[in-house]
This record gives structure tokens, sequence and C-alpha cells, in this order.
């Protein structure tokens, strides 16, 4: 696939997972997460035995979404983690 296909089906992914989630970083942060999201979509989906991003359609967008959602979820609990800590410490 294309570079250019990456960063629409980024894009979009992204745009749909800040529709979805409420959580994103701007535009720039949202193709970003898109395209992190297709890479961990495909992964997680090759591990289930189901095909990744496969081009530029409507599956390889909805792997790429749930990659999003993943990436954006563990952030999350990442950044929560962090915030729960300092505030206990302190």
């Amino acid at each position: 696939m294309s570079w250019l296909a990456w960063i629409v089906i980024g894009a979009l992914a992204g745009w749909l997972t800040h529709m979805a989630v409420h959580a994103g970083v701007g535009l720039i942060g949202n193709i970003v997460a898109g395209i992190i999201g297709a890479f961990i979509g495909g992964w997680l989906f090759t591990q289930f035995g189901m095909r990744g991003v496969t081009g530029f359609n409507f599956y390889s967008l909805g792997v790429a979404i749930v990659g999003a959602v993943a990436l954006l979820f563990m952030v999350s609990l990442a950044f929560h983690r962090k915030t729960r800590a300092e505030t206990m410490g302190s």
C-alpha cells in the first residue's frame, strides 16, 4: 500500500476513533494514532487468525480503527496510572 493510502486510512481511522473515544490529539496526532493503529490492529487480527490490513478498503479501515482504539486505551491506562501515582505520592 502506498504512503498516501496509509496516511488517508490513518487519518480516517484516527478521526473516527476520536469521534468514538473523544481522546484525539489534533489532526497530526489522529493521523499518527490511525497509522500506528493500523499496525497494531493488523498484528492483533493476525494473532486471532484473521487478515490484517489488506489495502485501501473498509475492512482495513476497521482494522485500523480497532488498533487505534487499542492504542488510545493503552495510552490512557498509562496516563491515568501516572497521574494516580503522582496524586497518591503528594
